[in-house]
């Protein structure tokens, strides 16, 4: 099954570094991002992963987990993390799902349903599609999908900017123009008819009539 924007997120019980869970109820009622990776000791996700290890705190302060993916046993990931924190500078401080037998990273469309049933024998290259971010609201609903090459390290200052943009919109019913960042004007959607957006907001901008601009609200 094809996943889409606002698709509920498969729900799927895994072994992780940091014990058994059940994603929706490990969620809660924050949010969460899952992230994978294609294969342990890669170069790309190592960084990667250790950025995400000193990015976390800002993750938390806005409520939302973090949670790896990679097509290894878990025990190869605890390895992988004394490299990471060696290389890196930063313990790996969220849990790594253990997808041995391909189920998480085939729920997700991340891997055909002939990709067989084993991590053995598969490399990198036959994993390459499984290095995708989601972001999955409260509600257990996708909110953001992004899926990256393995030669093009991911930008997750660009996840954590677009967080923000997500739970700015689930609270007040705005959306952010080009390359916004917190505290910046954001858009009025054109739901909102004139007198409801002042009702609303307050003072506007209307710049063109399906085109209305306001201080974010706070």
């Amino acid at each position: 099954m094809s996943l889409r924007i606002n698709s509920e997120a498969p729900n799927f019980n895994a072994e992780t570094t940091q014990g058994p869970i059940n994603f929706h109820e490990w969620i809660g009622d924050g949010w969460a991002i899952l992230f994978s990776h294609p294969k342990d000791f890669t170069p790309v996700c190592t960084t990667e992963l250790g950025y995400m290890a000193r990015l976390k705190p800002e993750f938390d302060k806005r409520n939302t987990k973090v949670i790896g993916l990679s097509i290894d046993p878990v025990g190869n990931h605890a390895k992988w993390a004394a490299d990471i924190e060696e290389t890196q500078g930063t313990a790996v401080n969220f849990p790594m799902i253990g997808d041995t037998d391909l189920a998480v990273a085939k729920a997700y469309d991340m891997l055909p349903e002939g990709a067989g049933e084993s991590c053995e024998g598969r490399t990198a290259v036959d994993n390459a599609t499984v290095r995708t971010v989601f972001i999955v609201g409260p509600d257990k609903k996708i909110k953001l999908m992004l899926s990256y090459p393995m030669s093009a390290g991911r930008n997750f200052d660009e996840i954590l900017r677009v967080l923000d943009a997500l739970q700015l919109n689930a609270k007040f019913s705005v959306a952010t123009p080009v390359n916004w960042k917190p505290g910046e004007d954001v858009i009025i959607p054109t739901s909102f008819n004139d007198e409801q957006a002042k009702e609303k907001f307050g003072a506007f901008t209307a710049h063109k009539p399906y085109l209305r601009t306001t201080a974010q609200p706070k």
